[in-house]
């Protein structure tokens, strides 16, 4: 099938589309990257999604004004990416503007905007979304999603391996050695939750020092130029989030303009300069991963492959490195599979088995009570 998969993440920072070709059946597949791009949001619709995240009122009608307006612009992306060639699906993450994770017995929430059923309409391509419901209602977390679909296009047969998304919030799948030529199904070992804050604090940071004018902080310039707080990162790295057991998910909620605020206020009671926090910052996502990795894994990986946004940037590589030194660190790209493209490809992936009504999730990573088929079809039907 020739699938485009659409993701936007917590960076918000636009739209990444993946048109790929998957071969294979049920978890025995290959997958082909066709090609990528990435759309930007309107400068408009950008800020409005930001300050629906922070917690700003929002109206009902606004709402659905919001929500048509990020379907539009992913089905804009799905066009320009398919240039006219024959496409057989569209899976499209949306673009996560809350979510609450299950507590104390009670359901989670997580939503996502961008509506399948617009996308389907805009590009007449049939079209599957609302991929975190249905692991939801299970008693899931709802995330991270993309662990099995790592199983299966990254595991290796004799070497462990974590897949460490760097977006805005990062997210490890843990890989335990695995053929899955001889043996069809998923080790009992995969794990994997949302490790923390990644860019989205870092970017806050930059956002603010530039007065907008920059986004993120590329190849970790600024943070190199500062000196780390170890004593503040020490601080952060108290929150309760990062001792809280998996599974576990987190997003903007937690980690989202206040909590930046915050930091930011502490940073300068401690007379820090903006490089200093920017490296203080960059710290405490390499700080969190690894604090995660050797409280909650059953030994430290072989390699750790990167992806996302974060991969690029070298300063927070370095210190990754330098907390994890007896782990190889490298990126998807090194074994084949696109690392700015990854997200997009897996949800091309989780749409491939919900067309077949194959499940998708993991209940040993999201805590949902069973296996199921993850997200919603509109514009087409499924295979008899």
């Amino acid at each position: 099938m020739r699938i485009i998969g659409l993701m936007s993440g917590t960076s918000i920072d636009g739209i990444d589309a993946a048109l790929v070709e998957v071969t294979g059946e049920a978890y025995d597949i290959e997958v082909n990257l066709i090609r990528g791009q990435t759309t930007a949001y309107s400068a408009g619709v950008r800020s409005q999604l930001l300050e629906t995240c922070a917690g700003h009122p929002l109206s009902v009608e606004a709402l659905v004004t919001l929500d048509d307006a990020v379907a539009d612009t992913f089905a804009e992306a799905a066009l320009a990416l398919a240039n006219g060639d024959a496409i057989d699906l569209i899976a499209s993450h949306g673009q996560t503007i809350y979510h609450r994770p299950p507590a104390n017995n009670a359901l989670g929430y997580s939503l996502q905007i961008g509506r399948g059923a617009r996308i389907a309409a805009q590009t007449g391509y049939p079209t599957v979304s609302n991929f975190r419901a249905a692991d939801i209602a299970l008693g899931g977390q709802g995330a991270p999603l993309v662990p099995p679909v790592d199983a299966c296009l990254l595991s290796h047969t004799s070497r462990d391996r974590c897949i460490q998304n760097l977006g805005g919030i990062g997210n490890v799948a843990y890989l335990p050695a695995w053929n899955r030529r001889q043996q069809q199904q998923f080790p009992d070992q995969i794990q994997g939750w949302d490790t923390g804050p990644a860019n989205v604090l870092i970017d806050w940071a930059v956002a603010e020092f530039s007065g907008g004018a920059q986004t993120y902080d590329e190849d970790g310039r600024w943070a190199a130029q500062g000196r780390i707080h170890s004593a503040l990162v020490r601080q952060w790295l108290s929150h309760p989030f990062f001792s809280q057991v998996p599974p576990k998910s987190t997003g903007r909620e937690l980690f989202g303009a206040d909590y930046a605020q915050h930091c930011w206020q502490q940073a300068q009671a401690m007379g820090l300069t903006q490089a200093d926090f920017l490296a203080s910052l960059t710290e405490f996502t390499a700080a969190s991963i690894e604090q995660g990795y050797r409280q909650f894994l059953p030994q430290l990986p072989d390699e750790v492959l990167l992806c996302g946004g974060g991969s690029h940037n070298r300063y927070l590589r370095q210190r990754l490195q330098n907390r994890l030194p007896e782990v190889t660190l490298t990126t998807t790209d090194q074994v084949g599979l696109h690392a700015d493209y990854k997200e997009a490809i897996a949800f091309a992936v989780l749409g491939f088995w919900r067309w077949h009504g194959l499940p998708g999730n993991l209940p040993a990573v999201t805590g949902a009570s069973a296996f199921c088929p993850l997200g919603e079809l509109t514009g087409g039907h499924l295979p008899s």
